[in-house]
C-alpha cells in the first residue's frame, strides 16, 4: 500500500487525497482533459474492486469524486456536496424495534404513540410501521427494556444542528439554510458519500501562472493548526514544501490573529459585549440560527481575512491563497467582504496531494523559518486562544478597566447552548469565543490527522513565539 496512507485517519480521507493528487498530477502536466475519464481508472486499475461490490460502480463513484476535485456542482451554492450514488449503504434511519423486545404485556409504546405507529405480531412483539412514525421519540422512551433506538446514520449524528436528512432515494440531503459548512458530516461519513468541492484547480492556475513572478505573485497563508499536520516531517520543511511548489512567500495566519486580537480587544471594551468574528461556520451559525445576536457580532475580519489584506495592501497585485483545517474558509472566501482579499482556500488534505502530485518529499528539504506571530495568534487554533489573546490585547493596551468575562465554546452544540442562553438573557459572559469544530481548529475536518497531539503541537508552536507580543508582531508585521 502506499505509504501516504499513514499519513490520514482514515482511508476514506486516503482515497480522496488519491484523486486530489491524480487530478493536481494532471493538471500540473496539462494532460488533465485528455486524461478525464481514465483517473478512476488510474486509481483502480485492475479488476476487483478494493472498497466496493463491483469495480464498475467504484469507478462511478470515483467519476463523481473527480468532478467534486474539480470544483462540484456549479448550481450547488454550498461547499459540501453528497455524492448520491455512494451514500446507499446506512441503514435506514429512524426509529427501530431491536431484538431486545420481550413482547411485554403493558404496551407502554403503543399508548404513547400519538399517531398509531406501533403494533404487534402474535408473540406481542412490537412493530413500526414507517409511514405513520413522526419519530418524536417517544416510543424509545417508555420501553422499559430500551428496545427501541433511534438508528441516526452517521452523518446526522455528526451534524448538530440538524442540516442533515434522508430523501425519498435514501440519501443524505443537506438543507443549505442551515448548513454552515463546517465539515463535520464530511470527516465522519464512513463512505466518503459527503465531501467538499475542491478549488485545487485553481491553486495549480495561480501557480502557474506566477511562475519566475512574470504575472504576479503567489502567497500562502497558513492556519498555525499546520503546527499539528504533517507530522512526519518538521514544520519548516512544510514551509518549504509550499515554496517548492511555486508559492512566493508563506505567511503565518496567526500574525493576522494579532491583528484580530489588538482590534477586538478594542472594540470590546467599546461595546461591552462581542461574539467572535474568527470561525466562519460559527459566524454563519449566528446568522442562519440566531440573527437577533448578529449586530454583535466582531465588525473584524477573520484572521485569514485580516492578514490577506494586508498583504494586498503592499502587493495589490498578489493572489492569496489560504491552507488550513477548515472546509467553511471555502465558503467564507466568496463572502463579498472577503473575495477581494483571498483569492482561494485548501486544506491541508489538499495541501498533501499537491505535494506529491509534484513529487515533491518533504522529509528531504531544508528547513525554513515562520516566525511572524506572537503565540497568542498562534493558540488560535485551539479552543480558548482567542479569548486567551483577547484578555492579552486589553492588558497590553492599557485596557485593564474593561472586566473580561470571556465564555469559549468548544464545537457547535457548546455554541448553541451559549447561544440559546444569551438569547434569553442568563448568560452573564460579554465576550463568546466560538469554534464549531471540537478543540477548535485542531479538529477541522481538512486535517490529515485529529486527536489529543494537536493541542500537544499547538502548545509547542506557541512557546517557540517567545516572548513575542501581540502589539509587536502586529508593529513589525513581516516582510512582503
Amino acid at each position: 500500500m502506499d505509504r501516504s496512507t499513514r499519513k490520514f485517519d482514515t482511508k476514506v480521507q486516503y482515497l480522496k487525497y488519491k484523486v486530489l493528487r491524480e487530478v493536481a498530477r494532471q493538471a500540473w502536466n496539462d494532460t488533465l482533459t485528455e486524461n478525464l475519464l481514465d483517473i478512476p481508472k488510474m486509481i483502480v486499475p485492475g479488476k476487483v474492486p478494493t472498497m466496493r461490490c463491483c469495480v464498475y460502480k467504484e469507478r462511478a463513484i470515483l467519476s463523481e469524486r473527480v468532478k467534486i476535485a474539480m470544483g462540484g456542482n456549479k448550481d450547488n451554492p454550498n461547499v459540501i456536496e453528497v455524492i448520491d450514488i455512494a451514500c446507499d449503504e446506512c441503514p435506514a434511519a429512524g426509529y427501530d424495534v431491536t431484538d431486545s423486545c420481550r413482547g411485554c404485556l403493558a404496551h407502554r409504546c403503543e399508548d404513547v404513540c400519538p399517531r398509531g405507529a406501533i403494533s404487534f405480531d402474535h408473540n406481542h412483539v412490537a412493530h413500526i410501521d414507517k409511514t405513520k412514525c413522526v419519530e418524536c421519540g417517544q416510543c424509545a422512551k417508555v420501553c422499559p427494556y430500551s428496545a427501541i433506538t433511534n438508528r441516526k446514520r452517521p452523518c446526522q449524528n455528526a451534524c448538530k444542528i440538524n442540516a442533515i436528512t434522508i430523501n425519498e432515494e435514501d440519501a443524505a440531503a443537506i438543507d443549505d439554510s442551515k448548513c454552515i459548512s463546517c465539515g463535520a458530516c464530511v470527516y465522519q461519513c464512513p463512505f466518503g458519500a459527503i465531501t467538499d468541492k475542491s478549488f485545487i484547480l485553481d491553486v495549480i492556475k495561480f501557480l502557474k501562472e506566477s511562475e519566475n513572478n512574470t504575472k504576479y505573485r503567489t502567497y500562502a497563508i497558513v492556519a498555525p493548526a499546520i503546527s499539528s499536520q504533517f507530522t512526519y516531517a518538521k514544520l519548516g520543511q512544510v514551509v518549504t514544501g509550499l515554496k517548492e511548489l511555486g508559492f512566493y512567500k508563506v505567511i503565518e495566519a496567526a500574525l493576522g490573529a494579532d491583528m484580530v486580537a489588538q482590534a477586538e480587544s478594542e472594540e470590546l471594551a467599546e461595546k461591552g459585549f462581542l461574539t467572535s468574528s474568527c470561525c466562519p461556520a460559527f459566524v454563519s451559525y449566528i446568522k442562519k440560527s440566531f440573527p437577533a445576536l448578529i449586530p454583535n457580532i466582531s465588525s473584524n475580519l477573520s484572521p485569514m481575512a485580516t492578514v490577506a489584506r494586508y498583504i494586498k495592501g503592499k502587493r495589490p497585485d498578489a493572489r492569496i491563497v489560504f491552507i488550513g483545517p477548515c472546509t467553511a474558509k471555502k465558503m467564507e472566501i466568496q463572502l463579498d467582504s472577503v473575495k477581494p482579499y483571498v483569492d482561494s482556500a485548501m486544506t491541508f488534505e489538499e495541501l498533501q496531494a499537491m505535494f506529491d502530485s509534484r513529487d515533491i518529499d518533504i522529509t528531504t528539504l531544508e528547513e525554513s523559518t515562520l516566525d511572524q506571530s506572537s503565540g497568542f495568534g498562534r493558540n488560535f487554533a485551539q479552543c480558548g486562544g482567542l479569548a486567551d489573546a483577547v484578555a492579552e490585547g486589553l492588558k497590553e493596551q492599557g485596557l485593564e478597566d474593561f472586566e473580561l468575562n470571556a465564555c469559549a465554546c468548544n464545537g457547535i452544540e457548546e455554541c448553541r447552548i451559549t447561544l440559546l442562553k444569551k438569547n434569553k438573557g442568563v448568560l452573564n459572559a460579554n465576550f463568546i469565543e466560538g469554534m464549531a469544530c471540537d478543540g477548535g481548529c485542531i479538529g477541522g475536518a481538512g486535517c490529515l490527522t485529529h486527536g489529543p497531539k494537536n493541542k500537544v503541537l499547538v502548545d509547542k508552536h506557541s512557546k517557540e513565539a517567545g516572548d513575542k507580543t501581540i502589539l509587536s508582531a502586529v508593529e513589525e508585521g513581516t516582510d512582503l
